[in-house]
């Protein structure tokens, strides 16, 4: 329950010049006092023979004007002095929530207050909730809370969030989001053996989760401490990275992190066993294509009669032992009058064939080296996070746009089809995925868009919980965004401000959304019929080589180093840009 008589800083009173509604109302500001957008506020109502009505708001617009003055030109007269005028503020009020559920507007004339400590808890309905995951602070300095409810699946589940990249620090939010739901023991006994997988996009700034930041002080130490959480590292991450191209020692592919670091393939015998020659084609437009029909047939012919080989596979009795050679041979048999219905059926035309043979010969500089067949099938190679660390980041940075796509459809589906296996939600898995837009676009499909939007629909019964970013929000598949959960935005671009998928936005919170700097969100969960404005701290973990403190003794040696001694990790010289924050 809502109680005003705790509070003893009251503001103004309603007023009593426009209208008041049970959802919406204006307060006129004390002279003495304030009120800024976001801050919340708490009044009376009295009724006859029924107990007072309590309605609390958080402020949506703040208005300043001349009362007295007529026209414009008024203004100086009454900064002369010549003109009697008072300035009077006002601000608008945007119903949260009423107790009990009587919905009457307030009286004008009422107190208003500003709502703090249990009160303003009750009027953002954080104490409904059972488990509060903190996200930040409001314009208050107050910490504001996520209920888990609507984050692990119990109720609702997954996060979009939208911003202008570089600017919008979506991937620091969503880093942030991911630290505290680990860290506060919301998630209870799910919590240790939960887990996370992270794409890396854009340079290698997610690669040291794991080390301390050096630039940490103590004032981001005082602000992780008001939220409950310790100021720290990501404790247990595993990091995974393409081979290098051109080395046959398959040693991964990055730069600035020299230890820890694990490479990621498949060898050709996994690649027709499990069906990936779909994702090689994983343009969103490629499914409305014809040659589609041949992308199957040919992945069945694969499955059926590619048998492992001396870490390559055979077909038809020829061996085949890189990437290269198996597009040639594929190429060689669709092309051939003899052996083409085998491989693309008998209602295929040549055009079709020479449609889809094109993309394919295409694919072989981006995808050689990570479908490979002179690495031993036994070396550890595979990303699995049942198997993995809490958080496994997968870095893409160095890869073309084929082969991001690639990587991330064919993880997604093996990481969905093991949770469809086990057919339980728990332990969960939390995806942490950029540029949506890229992977499951509005217009076409195409398997990875296939493989999202499964998780959006039927995730939250497996314990997926996808935490999606991207730049335009109204470019991503609208059933992904409309089984979201957790709505979040930052900076947003003016145009993309404008459309309809903002419209959980107030309208003086979309034009804030133009102006936000880095570290302010606005978040929309199901429990607030309010977004709230959030601040969260700087990130403790180091977001670029120049931050990272000593990395922690078990990621010395990765499993790569494990097997192989020798084996070179990494060099240094990597690219040390700033990112804004």
């Amino acid at each position: 329950m809502i109680r005003v008589s705790d509070e003893t800083s009251p503001v103004g009173r309603v007023l009593g010049t426009a209208d008041a509604t049970p959802l919406q109302f204006w307060t006129a500001v004390s002279p003495d006092s304030y009120l800024q957008l976001d801050d919340v506020v708490v009044t009376k109502r009295e009724l006859p023979d029924r107990e007072p009505v309590t309605i609390a708001g958080v402020v949506t617009q703040v208005r300043a004007r001349h009362e007295g003055a007529q026209f414009d030109s008024d203004v100086f007269a009454i900064a002369d002095g010549t003109l009697p005028a008072m300035v009077q503020e006002a601000a608008e009020i945007t119903t949260t929530r009423v107790d009990p559920e009587l919905y009457v507007p307030p009286a004008p004339g009422a107190v208003v207050y500003r709502a703090t400590g249990e009160a303003r808890d009750a009027a953002l309905h954080f104490d409904r909730m059972e488990r509060r995951v903190p996200m930040g602070t409001g314009r208050d300095g107050v910490p504001v809370f996520l209920n888990a409810d609507f984050l692990d699946g119990t109720r609702g589940a997954h996060v979009s969030i939208s911003g202008i990249s570089g600017v919008a620090t979506k991937t620091s939010f969503a880093t942030f989001l991911l630290y505290s739901v680990f860290r506060s023991g919301q998630l209870g006994a799910d919590g240790p053996n939960a887990r996370a997988l992270i794409f890396n996009v854009k340079g290698e700034d997610l690669l040291f989760l794991d080390h301390p930041n050096t630039k940490l002080d103590d004032k981001t130490r005082e602000a992780y401490a008001l939220l409950g959480l310790p100021a720290a590292p990501f404790p247990d991450v595993r990091v995974y990275a393409p081979p290098r191209a051109g080395d046959s020692s398959g040693a991964p592919d990055v730069s600035s992190r020299l230890t820890g670091v694990d490479s990621f393939y498949w060898t050709l015998a996994e690649f027709c066993e499990t069906k990936l020659l779909p994702y090689v084609f994983a343009d969103a437009d490629d499914e409305r294509q014809q040659y589609t029909m041949v992308v199957h047939s040919v992945t069945a012919h694969l499955n059926r009669y590619a048998v492992p080989a001396e870490g390559g596979v055979s077909i038809d009795g020829k061996r085949i032992g890189s990437y290269q050679d198996l597009v040639d041979h594929i190429v060689e048999q669709l092309t051939d009058d003899e052996t083409r219905s085998t491989w693309a059926g008998s209602a295929v035309n040549m055009g079709t064939v020479n449609a889809f043979a094109r993309r394919l010969i295409n694919s072989k500089r981006d995808l050689s080296r990570l479908i490979r067949g002179d690495l031993a099938s036994r070396r550890p190679h595979q990303i699995k996070t049942a198997a993995s660390a809490q958080v496994t980041v997968v870095d893409l940075h160095n890869l073309p746009d084929r082969a991001q796509r690639f990587v991330v459809g064919v993880t997604l589906k093996t990481e969905f089809e093991e949770k469809e296996k086990s057919g339980t939600g728990r332990p969960l898995l939390f995806v942490v995925l950029d540029e949506l837009n890229k992977y499951a676009p509005r217009e076409g499909s195409s398997p990875i868009k296939d493989v999202l939007l499964d998780i959006a629909e039927r995730g939250r019964s497996l314990g997926v919980i996808l935490i999606g970013a991207q730049q335009t929000a109204s470019e991503v598949e609208r059933r992904i965004v409309t089984n979201s959960a957790i709505r979040v935005v930052g900076r947003l671009d003016p145009a993309e401000a404008s459309r309809p998928e903002y419209g959980f936005l107030p309208p003086a919170m979309r034009q804030r959304a133009l102006l936000a700097r880095p570290g302010t969100m606005f978040v929309n969960q199901p429990d607030i019929p309010v977004p709230l404005c959030v601040e969260f701290p700087f990130p403790a973990w180091a977001t670029r080589k120049s931050e990272s403190g000593p990395p922690p003794a078990e990621t010395l040696r990765s499993i790569v180093q494990g097997a192989d001694p020798f084996a070179v990790v990494g060099s240094g010289g990597g690219s040390d840009d700033d990112i804004p924050f």
